[in-house]
């Protein structure tokens, strides 16, 4: 993560719980209509206590949708964030209880995933549990969870597929395409890491991302260039593998960025890179690399890219680029993600979406006022008077 992208951090969770300290007192129930001589009414209630297992890519942006929602519903929250990025969640944990948070209301525990985790998932006293990582842990969460029948809200990562047909706007489509996919150094669960690229405009758009692709530069992240460095050493391995596996299989790499010389020598940099022609099935269009690789592939028509794009078993986000208004609203419907952007990628990462995935890529939703529903039981209460 480079200082831009750490300040940015930083300024969305400040705009979570802004959004949501505005949300508290809007969380109303319904008056339902019935049979006479009854009133039926719903109300919201908090779960009680919410348990929050936080990644370490977006560890403060995470944190505010999560517990931001979480704290508005009226519940009290313990957070276990990654051992890899706990440093800053302590911090806000610091500047609440300066701010006057009751004790007990925001408590941050740290440690290890298989320990401090899994001891969360299985305390009784969670009433409700979300987690943001990988499909792996979240069904090892979700499994121990049911035990006891607790609630979960789980975010499991993408494989986000951008479609781009031959009427798009390149002027306004290539600058998003390429930060989708070196936004934090690719280390993001709705990264735009599939290029989906109608068969017309297959070479030209290639053409046209290589030259960006061969400009983009790693280093430093006190530097601000396009990206840092990866977040560990396993992590830059498990990119340089599936690179690996890509020259192995044959796949042609159509332009890659560098990293700058006055990178640290045993950092964990890796420059972005643009493959082409990857198989629909290849590992590298299946699985979530979670670095700044980006996989491009044509298809010939509109029901083509829809069965390509939903050729995995993720479903988080989507880009769909076109001018045609009706085939907008096609693709939107047609394609499994939590999320669809038309003409544009992330909607400025607005805090008022709702955001959340189907399939691997999770259920329950987070963000925006909807949150607030996941985060709540509804009762139900009907008064007989005659």
């Amino acid at each position: 993560m480079n200082s831009l992208r750490s300040r940015a951090d930083a300024l969305a969770l400040a705009r979570y719980f802004e959004f949501y300290a505005g949300a508290c007192d809007k969380l109303h129930g319904e008056t339902i209509p019935y049979q006479d001589g009854y009133s039926v009414l719903t109300w919201r209630e908090p779960h009680g206590v919410t348990g929050h297992v936080i990644p370490w890519n977006y560890p403060m942006q995470i944190f505010g949708r999560s517990v931001g929602g979480a704290l508005a519903a009226g519940n009290s929250c313990v957070v276990k964030p990654s051992e890899d990025a706990c440093l800053s969640l302590l911090r806000v944990a610091q500047l609440a209880a300066e701010a006057g948070f009751p004790a007990g209301l925001l408590n941050i525990v740290t440690g290890y995933g298989h320990e401090v985790g899994d001891a969360l998932a299985r305390h009784p006293g969670i009433d409700h549990i979300s987690f943001t990582g990988s499909p792996r842990v979240g069904t090892l969460i979700q499994q121990v969870a049911a035990e006891r029948h607790c609630p979960v809200t789980l975010e499991l990562g993408g494989k986000g597929p951008q479609i781009v047909f031959a009427d798009a706007d390149l002027d306004a489509a290539v600058p998003v395409l390429i930060n989708a996919i070196v936004q934090n150094a690719g280390q993001t669960c709705s990264a735009g890491s599939r290029l989906l690229v109608e068969a017309s405009l297959y070479e030209p758009l290639l053409e046209r991302l290589g030259k960006a692709f061969a400009g983009l530069r790693a280093g430093p992240p006190v530097m601000d260039l396009d990206l840092g460095p990866l977040i560990r050493a396993s992590q830059l391995e498990r990119v340089d593998a599936f690179l690996a596996q890509a020259r192995s299989d044959g796949i042609a790499t159509v332009a890659t960025g560098l990293v700058v010389d006055e990178s640290d020598a045993g950092g964990f940099y890796r420059a972005p890179v643009l493959l082409r022609d990857v198989p629909v099935l290849h590992r590298l269009a299946q699985e979530e690399v979670f670095g700044p690789v980006l996989s491009a592939m044509s298809f010939r028509d509109e029901d083509e890219a829809v069965a390509m794009a939903n050729a995995t078993d993720f479903g988080l986000v989507a880009g769909v680029w076109t001018c045609d208004g009706a085939r907008q609203f096609r693709m939107a419907r047609a394609v499994r993600a939590g999320q669809v952007f038309i003409n544009n990628y992330g909607a400025g990462g607005g805090v008022e979406l709702p955001f959340g995935g189907t399939r691997a890529s999770g259920h329950g939703r987070e963000k925006g006022f909807e949150a607030l529903y996941g985060f709540t039981t509804l009762k139900t209460v009907a008064f007989r008077h005659g």
